[in-house]
């Protein structure tokens, strides 16, 4: 079964496998979109609604610590983020709780990597959906952007490009690995309940053979802050490389959802398809009062995006 994912900090692994955002304007996109995740996010059905209730907020805070806001600015993102959430609960929390009843229905039974892959795949045109909602709000804020506003931002990047490399590139492989499997384990467990040992096994077996390219991915995280900072440096200019400003952005959220690396688009599909085998096998390896945890949990979630909807009706 998918696993659950609570903190900001374990937000960039599970992007990096779904394809997701790691630059800047997409960061609080982000926060919001794991916000309304139920089935991914959360430990305790409580927090899905207080979670759900704030992420406009949290994803505000997140874009001002990047960018700096002015007054006007300010103003224009906090309405355009509720504007967002306004949106997603009529139209894509109701496909969230049909993902979740039909997680409960594969909870009890032997699962394959396939169906796995498939529930995962559902979810990407889901991320698609919020972008394409957003995408305007971003086209209107992008040029407001100041100079000034364009070095903080890249200042934090690179905070943040430099705290990555501390935790992933200079420490051994046995650290790396160990860390990937505590990520892994922390988040079943918040689904399953707590592990058992041969359980864990597995999950030290897998990673150590799943394909994880430290410099490669540090590699395409420059690429992208690189990219999201010349095209807003560009988009400042009014006419970036003779397009419209909104084609330029349209063409950067492209490419952070799909990179024009191939060699690292290749690496995250056989991750990707790696991890579905990992999660199907941890699933089948687990107890039946394991399972009937899971079914439990998702029934609280579920019940708490059926809340959520009826509120905003």
């Amino acid at each position: 079964m998918p696993v659950s994912i609570r903190s900001p900090a374990r937000y960039d692994q599970f992007f990096h496998i779904i394809g997701g955002l790691p630059t800047v304007l997409a960061r609080g996109l982000r926060a919001l979109l794991w916000a309304l995740l139920p089935a991914l996010l959360l430990s305790g059905c409580s927090a899905l609604k207080l979670g759900y209730s704030s992420a406009p907020e949290l994803s505000y805070w997140w874009l001002d610590s990047f960018l700096d806001f002015n007054d006007p600015q300010s103003f224009q993102v906090r309405t355009d983020l509720a504007a967002l959430q306004a949106w997603h609960r009529q139209s894509e929390l109701p496909r969230y709780v049909n993902l979740l009843q039909k997680l409960q229905r594969l909870a009890p039974a032997t699962v394959t990597p396939s169906q796995l892959c498939e529930v995962y795949g559902e979810l990407k045109p889901r991320l698609q959906a919020l972008l394409d909602q957003a995408e305007p709000s971003i086209a209107a804020l992008a040029p407001t952007l100041t100079p000034e506003q364009l070095v903080h931002l890249q200042r934090q990047l690179d905070k943040r490009s430099e705290k990555w490399r501390a935790q992933w590139l200079t420490v051994s492989l046995e650290e790396r690995n160990a860390r990937r499997v505590k990520q892994l384990a922390d988040r079943a467990e918040m689904l399953y309940g707590n592990l058992e040992e041969p359980q864990l096994a597995l999950l030290r077996e897998r990673v150590a053979a799943l394909p994880f390219d430290a410099d490669l991915r540090e590699r395409e995280s420059r690429r992208r802050h690189q990219d999201v900072l010349q095209t807003l440096r560009q988009v400042q200019s009014g006419a970036p490389n003779g397009t419209s400003v909104r084609a330029a952005l349209h063409a950067w959220l492209g490419r952070t959802v799909r990179s024009p690396d191939a060699v690292y688009r290749t690496q995250q599909e056989i991750a990707a398809q790696g991890t579905c085998q990992t999660l199907a096998d941890l699933h089948n390896s687990t107890t039946s009062a394991q399972r009937l945890a899971a079914i439990k949990a998702l029934q609280s979630y579920e019940a708490d995006a059926l809340s959520l909807l009826a509120a905003g009706r």
